[in-house]
């Protein structure tokens, strides 16, 4: 597998995936050449890292020692710091961030974005916090950012910084999935709830098109419920009970006994 070629990482993650069979996602995540090993338990530990290297070693493969970290509580792994409490930025990235300069044309505010978007599952409310800032994405929008774009671009620099700590799912726990819907966007929380109470999973959120735009309340929220099933399916299929589903517009309690709907909403079903 020759270096540089477009498929070369396709392959090497192929050789990865066929190495750690049967342990992926059991107790071993696998990204190109960068492999967590995670336990419950530091006995249990030690067996998994074991395995993890009797497999590398089987395939003539093997782990440059100053490039590994063993039995640590938490890590640095694609840009976030995880842990046994969850998942958050990772510290390194904060100074970057408040140190971006106001983007002074599209590319610039493209770049700034990209990088935002990356990261927009840790922020609540993240399309409504950027709604001014995507307008500058048009054609010939003219620069540089006016008042409220520039007043939005340092509010989510802020928000990176005092982004909450995601919980890992538990499929054994109650989980509540709340949405709500704007004039331009709709917004979900997905949480779950433990002894010690309420926790986030994720956020996520999504500017609506230009037709939903036209929806009446009514439609925009069961459409928010709709989408945010949709986009969390990964980790609500696999609960080992039902959840709850939050919302806060009254008018939806009738819209199960309803024997009248519309083409929308027959889409959605």
């Amino acid at each position: 597998m020759p270096f540089g070629l477009t498929n070369a990482p396709v392959s090497f993650q192929n050789l990865f995936n066929d190495i750690f069979y049967g342990l992926l996602d059991i107790y071993v995540v696998v990204y190109l050449d960068d492999i967590v090993v995670f336990s419950k338990s530091e006995a249990e530990h030690v067996t998994h890292v074991s395995t993890v290297l009797a497999r590398l070693r089987a395939n003539n493969l093997f782990a440059k020692t100053s490039k590994c970290l063993f039995h640590v509580s938490s890590v640095e792994y694609l840009g976030y710091v995880v842990s046994s409490e969850g998942l958050k930025i990772d510290q390194a990235k904060f100074q970057p961030i408040l140190n971006w300069p106001p983007p002074r044309n599209l590319k610039g505010l493209q770049s700034f974005l990209g990088f935002a978007n990356f990261y927009r599952h840790l922020i609540k409310n993240y399309s409504k916090k950027i709604s001014s800032l995507t307008s500058f994405l048009k054609k010939d929008s003219p620069f540089p950012l006016n008042e409220e774009a520039l007043r939005q671009f340092n509010q989510l620099k802020e928000a990176f910084t005092v982004a909450l700590i995601l919980s890992h799912v538990d499929p054994s726990l109650p989980t509540i999935v709340e949405t709500d819907a704007l004039d331009y966007a709709l917004g979900a929380v997905l949480s779950q709830v433990s002894d010690s109470g309420k926790h986030p999973i994720a956020f996520d959120s999504f500017k609506l098109l230009p037709a939903e735009l036209n929806y009446e309340i009514h439609h925009k929220k069961p459409l928010g419920i709709v989408w945010a099933l949709k986009h969390w399916r990964a980790f609500l299929l696999p609960l080992s009970s039902s959840f709850e589903v939050l919302t806060n517009n009254s008018s939806l309690q009738y819209f199960i006994s309803s024997n009248i709907i519309t083409f929308c909403q027959a889409r959605w079903a």
